[in-house]
């Protein structure tokens, strides 16, 4: 080995010994002669001393080595001066004085800091991803993730499954989000897909008997990006034979409770609040509601429509949401320009004072109002009465966004507290104005509850899903069902968002013939890993614990990616690119 110890081990127990060590030079100083450096790998630093009076040969090295270089440096482990003593490292009481020093690699001046209290721009943290990945901060991340992986990995194997990798090429099933597409050069003018999730594949392994399947899966979706979506992301996918949705939450109950203990040492109470989705759109505006605080919606379109207050239209339901702080006018003016931009036609307001509710509209509603209003929304002195009016899903939906809003600028969202719930009885199908169609609210292989199986072809907007999604925070994890696992029933779910047989048969007939050998009842979920650890972490954006992230336009400015090819390999795929270039 080319080094005895790493830069993070050493201790005041070492203190007499022998070691090697190799890493970058994080930092130099020359304090009168006597050169200090502070050596760092993965594991993190230790302080070696070059002294001309010990060794003139090695302080003659060092004093050319600039930061980032590559050392490997032999010596001695002393105790530090007590004044230099450095209590937040675990190797602050030690120091090596340095018998021999060799330069492994010299380096450029890096173009951002290798430090966590000076963090670089996007842009070059992305174009200078290995440089970005050396700081302490990103290394500690990808280490929790690594645990994090293995926590789930342990959980699995404990419970009787196998892991099984399915394909990276697949057929494209375009149902979803766009899919990433490969050209075939053995067959010319077809192409394979990169798969959006292993859904397919994995009710094909519940046919073949496997009963018990996960793997840490990787999915590519050719989507518009934001904080919690890459082009490629990975999954925690399972599917169990011969259990029902509760069976499926209770298990994931324990992967939570397995994951949140073993990597950061938290319990995590269980079971997880169920709301249906009814219940949370009418609560909360929202299907992923946050829990860390109250400020639950609440329908007051039978008190206010007795106002004179025509502001409100008549089919309008008016939804009320109450921040539970004096806001001034500044901040309540900022608000309603926020709820504008963000769909609003308008957010009307009410304090609650010593003398009752003051605005400029409460002369519009009589005292006998007020006091309805104060008593449905139990809103205290001091508090803000915000109120939408829209068509019902509209008034949920903007005053859902602004709840959040208030809970970001009040300070009720904690990161380090984690309220999951689980969000059960989704709509099956939803109804697609653009394309004049009913389509799958999750996707196509749910399960209707069975007593909604007659409204199929009749009602399908009142059918509901045996579908589950767990929610943490106000982040949607991941979702799962129990599937369908007979053909006919299939089809005619296939038949209801406008698939024929015909193209049932074509896009999934390897499927529908599968169940006609055997299917058994079956349910599973695909889950966000990177969001889990994300949000282990207190973080939001996923690309901090992932290590080659792409950019908001899908880049990677370190690798140049995505590129150009020869003329050569697009002759050999038989693809043109003309009219590609001419749109350009």
């Amino acid at each position: 080995m080319l080094r005895t110890n790493t830069c993070g081990e050493l201790t005041a127990k070492s203190t007499g010994k022998t070691v090697t060590l190799a890493g970058w030079c994080h930092s130099r100083r020359d304090h009168g002669g006597v050169i200090f450096i502070d050596l760092r790998d993965r594991y993190g630093l230790t302080q070696i001393v070059l002294d001309p009076s010990h060794n003139k040969k090695v302080h003659e090295t060092g004093e050319h080595i600039g930061r980032e270089w590559v050392v490997a440096a032999k010596g001695k482990v002393r105790h530090r001066p007590k004044d230099m003593v450095n209590g937040n490292l675990k190797t602050g009481e030690i120091e090596v004085i340095v018998d021999e020093l060799s330069i492994v690699t010299k380096a450029a001046v890096p173009p951002i800091e290798i430090d966590d209290r000076i963090e670089a721009s996007e842009d070059m943290r992305m174009k200078y991803k290995y440089l970005d990945l050396r700081r302490p901060i990103m290394q500690q991340r990808l280490m929790t993730r690594h645990k994090a992986a293995a926590a789930v990995r342990e959980y699995f194997d404990k419970n009787g499954f196998i892991e099984i990798e399915t394909p990276m090429l697949v057929r494209s099933t375009p149902e979803g989000a766009r899919d990433y597409v490969v050209p075939s050069r053995v067959h010319p003018g077809n192409f394979y897909a990169l798969p959006q999730s292993p859904q397919l594949y994995k009710q094909i392994l519940m046919i073949a008997g496997f009963d018990r399947y996960f793997q840490l899966a990787k999915c590519l979706r050719d989507e518009d990006l934001r904080t919690d979506r890459q082009p490629e992301h990975t999954q925690i996918d399972f599917e169990i034979s011969f259990v029902d949705e509760n069976d499926v939450m209770v298990f994931v109950e324990g992967l939570y409770r397995h994951i949140w203990k073993e990597v950061i040492g938290a319990q995590i109470k269980t079971p997880f609040q169920v709301l249906t989705y009814a219940e949370a759109i009418e609560k909360y505006g929202i299907d992923k509601p946050d829990l860390r605080f109250g400020m639950e919606l609440v329908d007051v379109t039978a008190v206010v429509k007795k106002s004179e207050f025509k502001t409100f239209g008549v089919e309008e339901r008016v939804k009320c949401v109450v921040a539970e702080k004096d806001l001034s006018r500044n901040e309540i003016d900022e608000l309603i320009a926020w709820a504008k931009e963000n769909g609003a036609k308008g957010l009307a307001w009410m304090k609650v004072t010593d003398k009752g509710l003051e605005s400029s509209i409460v002369k519009y509603f009589s005292s006998t109002i007020q006091k309805q209003l104060l008593q449905l929304t139990k809103a205290k002195k001091g508090s803000v009465l915000f109120f939408v009016a829209d068509e019902e899903k509209k008034a949920a939906d903007v005053l859902g966004k602004l709840r959040l809003e208030l809970g970001k600028r009040l300070g009720l969202m904690r990161g380090n507290e984690f309220k999951f719930c689980w969000v059960v009885d989704f709509p099956l199908f939803e109804w697609n104005k653009d394309e004049n169609r009913w389509e799958a609210a999750h996707h196509m292989f749910t399960s209707p509850k069975p007593e909604h199986i007659g409204l199929l072809e009749k009602e399908p907007g009142k059918v509901l899903g045996r579908l589950y999604d767990l929610v943490l925070n106000g982040t949607e994890l991941g979702s799962g069902s129990i599937r369908i696992n007979d053909p006919e029933l299939q089809e005619r779910v296939m038949k209801v968002i406008g698939l024929s047989h015909e193209a049932a048969e074509k896009k999934f007939g390897f499927l529908l013939e599968a169940y006609k050998f055997g299917a058994p009842v079956h349910g599973g979920m695909g889950i966000g890993f990177d969001r889990t650890v994300a949000l282990m972490m207190g973080l939001h954006d996923i690309r901090e614990v992932v290590a080659f992230p792409k950019n908001k336009k899908a880049e990677s400015p370190m690798d140049g990616s995505p590129s150009e090819v020869e003329e050569r390999q697009l002759k050999e795929l038989h693809i043109k690119t003309d009219v590609v270039k001419k749109n350009e």
